[in-house]
């Protein structure tokens, strides 16, 4: 199968010949392990021992579904989330989207193949799949819904059935074969390898909500943005968004390297929290509001005086008291992941009596991951590939993402033999090539 994607030219038909195996490696958490980290700190729990790469069966596609021969995905914080089973093991989410219908019933394993990118190659399609069809490039977006309900119909992530692909459905992108709604399909960037086309499907979806949607800050010329994780796997998407609309991001990272990136970006105002020593708790149960006032005054030297019209905020609970009284009156913080803890503490006479607005945000509807896709292929926003592993080490690299070793996003090569493989457009690469590499070692840095 490798083979015949690395095969130009091949037609539908072509592919239609070429025999599916019916296992596949995928890399897999298992429900009679749910309970292995019990009573460690989140801190200490460790992905590689949770996460195998076995052998796995290869679903059937069924009606509005697709099989991709995954070349590469990546790792997103919720991969870390499974494999750490917090807040809870996904084995509960299968069961209940088992419970949907005989189709969703086969979710239901007792095991989970996690990963909610990827970037690869239709081999077949179920019936009433009419825009995609074997041989198709493709990248897919992690949003599954069954829009039965009319409460989804203005805004997908609103639908009743809504889930994360790879993270509340089974057959996820961090393996060889996925299964996939084929509503999640998007057309792959031509002038990205596979790693790098790979990478930016959730974070970058999920930043372009965050900033730009109507559904959430409505990101506009002139905004000062503060960004927290300003070269992560978010906050680099975020940082190239708010550029790319006019707006000014304020970047908060911790070290000089990460600093680095976020000037190679072409942000000019960065707050280097370890640097500047802020602690915004005194203690487990109480939060420093003086840190709060210093960290102010540091963004409105930064910007002539200005507030932050807008924070985007994932850490949580470390960071939401300061990012509620950051905010200018009338500001908005628009928050996801609380990669930090879940339980925000924050003081509502900042919020209430500055009439802030508080909006949470989970990934992006159809059109917002298309929208954020299309800014990809026309070159408006890069990849933020850091490193590449092979997917048997898939729980190294979700050890690194755990435990904040990375920067940007650590990209696992599936069925590509090799990184470096994909590229359709080479004269648009050309333009961007550094860009595309800003977030990779001179050693690592693909042509």
């Amino acid at each position: 199968m490798t083979s015949a994607i690395l095969t130009e030219g091949l037609s539908a038909q072509d592919w239609l010949g070429v025999r599916l195996p019916e296992f596949a490696r995928g890399i897999v958490i298992r429900k009679d392990e749910t309970g292995i980290f019990e009573g460690m700190a989140s801190a200490e729990k460790d992905p590689r021992k949770s996460l195998h790469l076995e052998e796995v069966a290869v679903p059937s596609p069924g009606p509005g579904e697709a099989l991709v021969a995954v070349m590469a995905s990546s790792v997103n914080y919720n991969t870390v989330w499974s494999a750490i089973f917090e807040p809870l093991p996904t084995f509960g989410f299968l069961a209940r989207y088992g419970r949907l219908s005989p189709l969703a019933k086969r979710h239901d394993l007792p095991y989970h193949i996690i990963g909610s990118d990827l970037a690869g190659v239709v081999v077949r399609t179920g019936p009433g799949v009419n825009s995609w069809k074997p041989g198709d490039e493709v990248v897919a977006h992690c949003l599954s819904v069954e829009l039965e309900s009319a409460d989804g119909h203005n805004d997908t992530l609103l639908d009743p059935e809504q889930r994360i692909w790879g993270f509340e459905t089974n057959f996820g992108g961090l393996a060889e074969i996925s299964l996939v709604k084929s509503n999640q399909l998007m057309p792959k960037p031509g002038h990205l390898s596979w790693e790098e086309a790979a990478a930016p499907g959730l974070v970058n979806s999920t930043a372009y909500r965050q900033l730009v949607s109507r559904n959430g800050a409505q990101m506009k010329q002139g905004d000062n943005v503060l960004i927290w994780g300003a070269s992560g796997g978010l906050g680099s998407y975020a940082t190239q968004l708010a550029l790319a609309g006019g707006a000014t991001p304020v970047c908060v990272v911790s070290g000089e390297r990460k600093a680095a990136v976020c000037r190679s970006m072409g942000a000019e105002l960065i707050i280097d929290r370890s640097a500047e020593e802020y602690r915004f708790w005194k203690d487990a149960h109480n939060q420093d509001p003086g840190e709060w006032k210093r960290l102010g005054k540091r963004i409105r030297e930064l910007t002539g005086g200005e507030d932050v019209d807008i924070v985007f905020e994932h850490p949580g609970r470390e960071t939401f008291g300061a990012s509620v009284y950051v905010a200018r009156k009338g500001g908005t913080i628009v928050t996801c992941a609380s990669t930090s803890g879940y339980e925000h503490t924050y003081d509502n006479r900042y919020l209430w009596m500055s009439l802030k607005r508080i909006i949470g945000s989970h990934f992006a509807n159809y059109r917002e991951a298309w929208e954020a896709n299309r800014l990809i292929a026309k070159g408006r926003i890069h990849p933020t590939l850091s490193k590449v592993y092979p997917l048997e080490d898939t729980g190294q690299a979700t050890y690194d993402v755990h435990r904040g070793l990375h920067q940007g996003k650590v990209g696992v090569l599936c069925l590509a033999p090799e990184e470096g493989l994909g590229v359709r457009d080479e004269e648009m690469r050309s333009r961007h090539i550094d860009a595309i590499n800003r977030f990779r070692a001179p050693s690592e840095q693909q042509g």
